[in-house]
């Protein structure tokens, strides 16, 4: 049962990401990757709501599993996040890299924090 809650996660999950990123994209131009961004930091504040909770209360495996590696793993992307950066860097961004890094790693510490406070504060 646990493996069709991921499944059903991320049939959710990943058309959320795609369907984000192009919203975003659409508009902010430049060179920074926002789209990525901010599904990235979407699924940090999710996930660490996720996991707050399961801190404050009992979240049901199946629920669990439903946002945590079915959405959530599907909603974020490690990968693109790569791609983009090396993509910037090669293309002389090399600041703009840097920052996608910083602000990606500090941003999505931040949010899944931000998250997981939250849901203590709520369920606890």
């Amino acid at each position: 049962m646990n493996w069709l809650m991921v499944v059903l996660g991320a049939l959710v999950g990943a058309p959320l990401r795609y369907l984000t990123d192009r919203a975003v994209r659409a508009r902010h131009d430049g060179l920074f990757p926002w789209g990525t961004l901010v599904v990235n930091l979407s699924a940090c504040a999710v996930l660490g709501f996720l996991t707050g909770a399961a801190t404050a209360t009992t979240v049901p495996p199946a629920l669990y599993h439903l946002v945590g590696p079915g959405l959530c793993a599907t909603l974020s992307t490690y990968s693109t996040f790569s791609f983009e950066t090396v993509a910037l860097a090669e293309r002389g961004a090399g600041r703009i890299a840097a920052a996608n890094v910083l602000v990606s790693v500090v941003a999505g510490l931040a949010a899944a924090f931000l998250g997981g406070a939250a849901a203590r504060a709520l369920l606890g």
